[in-house]
């Protein structure tokens, strides 16, 4: 039984220094490459990574300027179930015509509206934005992220308000949408 335990002693050391040394060649490899890097540094010699992209600042004569008159709207206090609508409304202050590429909410519960075609300087345009409280209770603060031909490219509206949880007694069937 001892002439076992042995050999699987010495196996199981044997084992653990060859796995210790090939760990020992990674470290070893990599603090070269950081020797290198730190080398490089030294002599003000900037290396641009592969993967990055070759970008150039936005010539503003190309942008256009979102103008808003606000870019929050407090709807106060409202019951479950009901829908709050609000226009945004902006100018283009910029040199070039504005393109609102893509409008998203952050919740199934808002639902966006906007100027699709180009928005010439010094017109204006707008932004719907309709939230439906149903199913909603609490304080509220739904947002739609524009993306556009700005600087930056992204801008956030918001609307906030209070959602009052509807009551058992006071609930009425839905009707659902009425057509006219």
């Amino acid at each position: 039984m001892k002439y076992l335990i042995i050999p699987m002693w010495a196996f199981s050391l044997l084992f653990l220094v060859a796995a210790c040394s090939e760990k020992g060649d990674e470290k070893d490899d990599r603090i070269l490459a950081l020797e290198q890097k730190i080398s490089q540094l030294e002599q003000n010699q900037v290396v641009t990574p592969s993967n990055t992209q070759n970008v150039q600042p936005a010539d503003p004569g190309s942008l256009g300027v979102f103008e808003f008159e606000m870019t929050e709207f407090d709807f106060g206090t409202i019951q479950e179930g009901e829908v709050v609508e609000h226009l945004f409304t902006f100018k283009n202050a910029g040199q070039a015509p504005l393109v609102i590429s893509n409008i998203q909410a952050s919740c199934g519960c808002t639902s966006p509206d906007w100027t699709k075609t180009p928005i010439k300087p010094g017109e204006e345009g707008f932004v719907k934005v309709v939230f439906n409280s149903a199913g909603k209770s609490g304080a509220q603060s739904p947002t739609v992220t524009i993306q556009a031909n700005t600087s930056p490219n992204v801008t956030r509206l918001r609307l906030k308000g209070a959602v009052n949880q509807k009551t058992a007694s006071a609930s009425k069937p839905s009707l659902g949408p009425v057509k006219r």
